[in-house]
């Protein structure tokens, strides 16, 4: 894979085709001087339990990873919080209301869109949902089902971080089971 740096062939400030590398993190207009970082894209992911404890899973209905399992979520909008986001990309898939969420972890990503390389940090969030009677996938949800934890297996799901953080889950889920049968 080119760096992503690569992509970026003209400066966004002043259209320059002397837009050279300026270190592994950035480049810079020979020109204008311009300086651009290529720095993560803030993503969120939302880990919602049922009564029963089972999680909310989702298929992806468009590429990247068109087909596989999914956990509600998305990019984090300019002028956005990350619960913000968490709870509006929840809403816009699967029109549940969350009533509170907590951070878990991150997990960096590659997202490739268009062919274009996005470096994401994917940044999880246990969500609280008290009422799943309008539950519908909607937006790039195909489908949403519920599976229990000890189900839950990474290679189901097609993005690199949701697999990671899957097992992560599936470790987390498995340490508590084991604290409350000892």
């Amino acid at each position: 894979m080119i760096h992503p740096l690569q992509q970026f062939q003209f400066c966004p400030k002043c259209g320059s085709s002397q837009f050279v590398e300026n270190n592994d993190k950035s480049k810079r207009c020979v020109d204008c001087g311009f300086v651009y970082y290529f720095n993560s894209a803030a993503a969120v992911v939302a880990v919602i339990e049922n009564a029963a404890g089972e999680i909310l899973v989702a298929r992806r209905k468009k590429d990247p990873a068109k087909g596989t399992l999914d956990l509600p979520g998305g990019f984090i909008d300019m002028r956005e919080t990350a619960e913000e986001a968490v709870t509006r990309e929840v809403w816009e898939e699967t029109a549940l209301r969350i009533v509170s969420s907590e951070y878990l972890f991150s997990i960096p990503n590659i997202y490739v869109y268009s062919g274009f390389t996005v470096h994401t940090v994917d940044l999880f969030f246990r969500c609280v949902v008290h009422d799943f009677h309008d539950l519908h996938p909607h937006d790039d949800v195909s489908e949403l089902h519920f599976i229990a934890p000890d189900k839950l297996a990474p290679d189901y799901f097609g993005l690199t971080s949701i697999k990671q953080g899957v097992e992560k889950l599936r470790r987390m889920y498995q340490h508590r089971k084991n604290l409350h049968t000892n």
